[in-house]
C-alpha cells in the first residue's frame, strides 16, 4: 500500500480500497437525495391521506362541543328552578321549612357521631 500525502501535510492510504471508498463518497450524496425525495413523498401521502380523518376529528369535536355547552346550559336552568322553587316554599311555608331544617341538622349530628 502506498502512501502520499496530501496538501496540508497528512498521510491518506492508496490502493485498491481508496477507489471503492472514493466511489462510494462521491454516491452517498446522490444516495441521500434519493432517500430525502422518497422520504418527501411519503410524507405528503400520509399527511394527503389524514387530512380529511383530521378534518372528520375536527368537526365531531366542535358537534361535542356545542352539545357539552348545550346541556351545561339545561343544567344551569334546573339549578336556576330548583332555587326558585325552594325559595318559593320557604316564603309559602316558612315554619315547616325550620322544622325541616331542625330535623335534617338533628340527623346529620347522629349520623356524624
Amino acid at each position: 500500500m502506498n502512501q502520499t500525502h496530501d496538501g496540508a501535510g497528512g498521510a491518506r492510504a492508496e490502493g485498491s480500497t481508496g477507489g471503492a471508498h472514493a466511489a462510494t463518497a462521491s454516491g452517498a450524496p446522490d444516495m441521500i437525495n434519493r432517500a430525502a425525495d422518497g422520504a418527501h413523498v411519503t410524507i405528503d401521502r400520509l399527511a394527503h391521506q389524514a387530512a380529511p380523518v383530521v378534518q372528520k376529528l375536527q368537526e365531531q369535536l366542535d358537534e361535542a362541543g356545542e352539545r357539552l355547552h348545550e346541556r351545561a346550559d339545561q343544567v344551569g336552568a334546573l339549578g336556576r328552578q330548583w332555587r326558585e322553587g325552594l325559595r318559593s316554599s320557604v316564603r309559602e311555608h316558612p315554619l315547616t321549612t325550620i322544622v325541616a331544617a331542625l330535623a335534617l341538622g338533628a340527623l346529620i349530628a347522629r349520623l356524624s357521631r
